[in-house]
């Protein structure tokens, strides 16, 4: 009845029926009063959960085809991101299942599929749009770690000395910074060059001074 409504089961964490938290597999019966809430933060509702076995506090991600754009920006932030525009709904459906990843997507249908427990449908068009949105209702700020994942391969980026990558940087930026990390994986190098001032000036906006984690 809540997905016939439009609300994906991944979206809810707690379900009362007449007052009494209650699971998905519940028959409602006539004059039954149901309420239904999303994922809590100022609460630790974890004794009174029904509808899963945990709540939705995994913070590791898998993206659908239309979220590529988002997925390199979560990276950006250090979190952990799986995507493939080549993925079809059931690998999607595969990888949330076997990593305990919360699924992103915009298509509705995927996250009501059985199987798939942690999930959020993103309503922004725009990848900076979107971030903001999944930052905001997943409370991830004081979670972030940026700059330490790979763009491109998701994997951990490491500091390298500048002596060992010299003849792989163009010369200004071999005159202009000093910091760097490298992926093991792809082995590209990544310095504070223009596109890290234009990703600094979006994490500012998302993660207060407060609790922005030393880099």
């Amino acid at each position: 009845m809540i997905e016939a409504l439009g609300v994906p089961h991944t979206e809810v964490e707690l379900v009362l029926v007449n007052g009494e938290s209650s699971g998905f597999d519940r028959l409602l019966k006539d004059g039954d009063r149901v309420a239904v809430y999303p994922k809590f933060e100022a609460f630790d509702i974890s004794s009174l959960l029904k509808v899963r076995e945990r709540p939705l506090r995994v913070m590791r991600f898998v993206a659908d085809a239309h979220l590529g754009g988002l997925a390199h920006l979560l990276r950006m932030t250090g979190f952990d991101t799986l995507y493939d525009n080549n993925f079809e709904d059931s690998e999607i459906e595969r990888i949330a299942a076997q990593e305990y990843r919360v699924v992103l997507t915009r298509d509705r249908e995927l996250l009501k599929r059985r199987t798939i427990t942690h999930g959020c449908y993103v309503h922004t068009l725009k990848s900076r749009q979107q971030l903001r949105e999944i930052f905001q209702r997943l409370n991830l700020a004081s979670s972030a770690r940026p700059f330490t994942l790979c763009l491109h391969c998701n994997t951990p980026l490491h500091a390298v000395d500048k002596s060992l990558v010299l003849e792989r940087i163009p010369p200004a930026v071999r005159e202009r910074c000093d910091r760097f990390s490298t992926c093991e994986s792809c082995q590209r190098i990544f310095w504070e060059g223009s596109h890290w001032r234009c990703m600094r000036s979006l994490l500012d906006e998302l993660i207060p001074p407060p609790t922005r984690p030393e880099q």
